[in-house]
């Protein structure tokens, strides 16, 4: 109960702070997707994520996005037997359990990290977003397992904008000609940029590159490149979300500030 609890409260934290970056900047908080990336959480402490009602997870690596994705699938169809089995007793007149609640609906997974053509097919079984695309290869191995699967794979252009040579990422130059070459692909529909800031102690500091990225997600919204679904802008993560979103983020990647320090 203790490790629900502080659970809780993190979550609870991390969901007030968005909405007080993005009352500060202007916006709706609703506006704002919070994806709990799970990389060094517990299957528990997932599940009881789930349980309080949140739906969209992120994951870096595939053979733990492809796992955790069936185990937590099995985990929310439970729910929902225990959900019909509250509402059936609810409507025979049960009314200890109060009003009865809609069944759980499905878990929105996000593949955050750097994929390799040769796993991408089973990030699309289960991803509803992939967030790094940043290579033409990978977006025409993405066109054919959505032309084999006749579905459209929705993804977002992942730049590098801190020039770091560690992190993956189109370089800004080639990102207008790049994001050109994915329209032109019938089975893959670009949704968006992602990128990274440096890790960096004040968060002061990543703010630079947020807004740059802004800019360079305007300047492609404006092009006549994209298509008009061409809306998300995901960027921040624990130590920086709240700045990310008060330079324009609607997608936030936060993993340590809900589920606790890595456990070594």
């Amino acid at each position: 109960m203790a490790v629900v609890a502080t659970l809780q409260d993190r979550y609870s934290e991390v969901t007030g702070r968005i909405a007080d970056a993005a009352q500060r900047a202007g916006r709706d908080p609703a506006g704002i997707i919070l994806v709990a990336v799970t990389k060094y959480a517990q299957p528990e402490q997932i599940k009881a994520l789930l349980e309080m009602g949140h739906r969209d997870l992120g994951e870096n690596q595939v053979p733990q996005l492809v796992q955790r994705a069936a185990m937590m699938d099995e985990f929310l169809d439970r729910l929902r037997v225990l959900e019909s089995t509250r509402q059936h007793h609810a409507r025979a007149g049960d009314t200890l359990l109060g009003v009865p609640a809609e069944p759980p609906d499905s878990i929105r997974w996000h593949m955050i990290g750097h994929l390799q053509r040769n796993k991408a097919r089973k990030v699309v079984d289960v991803a509803r977003l992939i967030h790094s695309v940043d290579s033409l290869r990978l977006a025409e191995e993405l066109q054919l397992l959505g032309q084999k699967r006749d579905r459209v794979i929705e993804v977002l252009l992942q730049v590098n904008l801190s020039g770091e040579a560690s992190k993956f990422g189109c370089p800004v130059p080639a990102v207008m000609a790049l994001a050109e070459q994915i329209e032109t692909i019938v089975h893959v529909r670009l949704r968006g940029m992602m990128t990274m800031a440096p890790l960096v102690e004040d968060p002061e500091d990543a703010r630079p590159v947020f807004a740059r990225a802004r800019e360079l997600f305007d300047e492609l919204a404006a092009s006549g490149i994209v298509n008009d679904r061409f809306n998300i802008l995901s960027m921040g993560m624990s130590n920086d979300y709240e700045v990310a979103i008060e330079e324009g983020a609607n997608i936030v990647r936060v993993g340590s500030a809900i589920f606790g320090p890595r456990e070594v």
